[in-house]
Parts: C-alpha cells; structure tokens; sequence
C-alpha cells in the first residue's frame, strides 16, 4: 500500500544495464537481495564503527550498523507507506564504501588522496556497486536501480558531482544521473531522506551503548543530555529495582530503547505533518520539495545536543584518539608502500594499477586504485598487510 509520492519499483527510472526482470522479486528486492550477496557487504563484519575489530567482541561494526539502520528504516516506511524493500536496499549499502577503521581511516585515505581527487566514503559506496563489484559476466557492479544508487550517494560535493555526471553522460546506458541532483540543488527519494535520519538515529543510540560498555563513558555522565535522561528517569520511576547497581546494564537498554522509540515516532508524526503540507503527487514531485522527512524542532534540538556529547566525550575520548591516530599510520603507510611496489598487492589490484600506468592521468588513476584496495580492507586485513610490509604492530 504504496503512497502516491513513495518509490515504485514499477516506474523506476532503471538499471544502467538492461536485465530481465524477475518472476518472484520486485526490483528493489533484488536491489537488496545483490547487496547482501556482495563481498563488500560481507566486509563490513570486520570494519570499525567506533571501536576497532580486535577491542571487544560486541562492539558494533558496520555491519550490525547497517543492520540497525535497516530495521529502523523499515518500520517507519511502513508506517509512512514508503517502499520498504528500497528503504532497506539503501540500508545496506550506505555503507559499502567505508574503509578500515572507521571515519580515521577516511581522513586518513583523503589526505594520500588529496592530489588525486580526494576520498569520500559515500562516493566510494557507489563505486563499490557500480564498478568494484566483479559478479556478471557482462558488465562490473551489481547494476543497482537508480533510486537505490541515489540513496547510496547520500553526500556528495559540487566538483565531484559534476565528475560523476560527466562519467555517466560519456558512457551512455541509461539509469545515469544520480549526481545531477546535487547540481540541480533538489532532494532524492522520501525513502533515501528516510534513511539518512534512520542512520542518525541508529548510531547516536549505539554508540551510547558501546561507549558505556567500552567503559569510556559513564551512565552519570548521560544525565546532562535531556533526550536520555527523560527516559532514564522514566524507567526507574516504572520500574525502581532498575536503580540498583547490579541493573546498570538493563537501566542503560530500557533508556535506550525508549529513546528510540521516541525518535522513531517523532519522525514519522513530523514527517506526515511536512509531507500533508507539502502534497507532493508523485515520487518526483518530492524532488522538488524540501525536505520532508526529518525531525521535530524540539527532537532535531535534543539530538543535535546527543550527537555533539558523543563527539566530545566518545569520539575524542584519548583512549579513542590513540587508537584511531595509530589507525591512521597504518592507512598512510599502505599507500605509501602500494604505490611504491603496486606488486605488494592481490593480483588483480597489481594488474589494474599496471594497466593504469600506460593512460594520460595515469598517476591519479594508479592512485584510485590503491585507494580501491585499501578502502575494501576490514580493519584486521590492514593490521596483517600494514605489519608484512613495515615490521610494526601497532595494535596489540
């Protein structure tokens, strides 16, 4: 039960590489169907979130990370009768392009970038589907519907916009465009409006959980965020033993959890409100709109407060510094090492980056390949490679 202005697998605006379509699927189910199949997808088990592979089994990856994102995805899709089946696709893939050992190892790949075009992980995220993804005889990618490449492209700068549209208008197939938007300044799918706020929503209240697990944030410490602490208080006025020393772990799950609740009601109340105002009449109406999906004023306040704690308490914490600087080494130092001896690496990136050698911008295209093998790295596979190749062990 589709509204007039969601995403219709019907009327999509298509795959760059004409496939059959499926007897059982509809297109964004195979949309997601492809991402979970893929190598990229598999990876992320092993790619750091906040806190790196090896410093604690249950600390969330990008993996259980995108999953979370998913699940909250779906239920306010639902609830707002957008397509679920595109909503979870994009959830899955939003994160296909981040490197090994989280947002450090981003900064990190973008400064070896720097002369070469820079490193973005979302820009990289479609590479990933578009042309990194070797799993069809006739073409490279998974050759995604358009609206699941545009919710994938969720940030994206002028200069590399125009990048992506010219690659696309030079190649041809159909389905291109997903850059033009960011030039045009109009807004992509309610559905990937949907998971940008899903995103936020499922790292803030996990990050809290990890970082009071990890021990670098206290649960006292939470009293000053006003979003948590309602809850908190809420939860030990309905259930008292829950303020007993021993209960710190279920207090900290019953606040979370109805933060999250609160969040995700929040969301679809105001969306409704924005959307009802707005009445977009098609899914491409709602390009030309504003956003529409997003938070109530009070909400978008409490959770710009909750992420601004996080990053001065979390993110910079010393303990967090430390690890994330020595992070960053081992990505310099990959670059460093690939670029001098391109044999150093799988056959298949040697022989890429080989090839590369004989073209016109051959230095930046050299570049993006090693950029192409580090970023698929999970955090342990660059600890290995980093110690092979200079003797260190950086991480314990």
């Amino acid at each position: 039960m589709l509204a007039v202005y969601a995403s219709d697998h019907r009327r999509s605006l298509g795959r760059r590489h004409q496939q059959a379509a499926d007897p059982l699927r509809n297109e964004f189910q195979r949309d997601r169907d492809r991402i979970v199949h893929s190598t990229a997808f598999r990876r992320l088990v092993y790619k750091t979130q906040v806190f790196v592979n090896h410093e604690g089994d249950l600390f969330r990856t990008r993996l259980t990370h995108s999953l979370e994102v998913a699940q909250l995805g779906r239920s306010m899709a639902r609830s707002l009768h957008l397509h679920e089946d595109l909503v979870e696709a994009i959830a899955l893939a939003h994160d296909l392009g981040h490197t090994p050992f989280g947002h450090a190892g981003q900064d990190a790949l973008n400064e070896c970038m720097s002369a070469y075009g820079g490193f973005e992980h979302n820009l990289q995220s479609l590479r990933v589907v578009d042309t990194l993804e070797e799993r069809y005889p006739d073409f490279d990618g998974l050759n995604l519907c358009f609206e699941t490449r545009e919710g994938i492209l969720k940030h994206c700068s002028r200069a590399n916009a125009q990048r992506i549209v010219a690659s696309e208008s030079s190649d041809g197939l159909p389905g291109a465009g997903v850059g033009q938007r960011f030039l045009d300044r109009t807004q992509p799918s309610l559905e990937a409006q949907l998971c940008n706020l899903a995103d936020e929503i499922a790292y803030n209240a996990h990050d809290i959980d990890d970082g009071v697990r990890s021990g670098l944030l206290a649960l006292d410490q939470l009293r000053e965020l006003d979003l948590f602490d309602a809850f908190r208080r809420q939860a030990l006025a309905d259930h008292p033993q829950l303020g007993d020393a021993a209960q710190v772990r279920r207090l900290l799950y019953e606040s979370t959890r109805r933060m999250l609740s609160a969040q995700v009601h929040d969301v679809i109340n105001s969306s409704q409100v924005a959307i009802d105002e707005a009445t977009p009449l098609s899914a491409g109406d709602v390009r030309q709109r504003s956003i529409l999906i997003t938070f109530g004023r009070t909400m978008c306040a409490q959770s710009a407060q909750l992420k601004q704690f996080l990053l001065q308490n979390l993110y910079r914490h010393p303990q967090v510094s430390q690890t994330m600087a020595q992070a960053k080494q081992v990505i310099s130092d990959l670059f460093a090492c690939y670029l001098a001896a391109p044999e150093q690496m799988q056959a298949g990136y040697a022989s890429k980056l080989r090839s590369s050698l004989g073209d016109l911008n051959s230095h930046d295209q050299a570049a993006r390949v090693v950029a192409d093998y580090i970023a698929g790295m999970t955090d342990r596979f660059a600890t290995r490679e980093h110690e092979r190749l200079t003797g260190q062990r950086l991480f314990a």
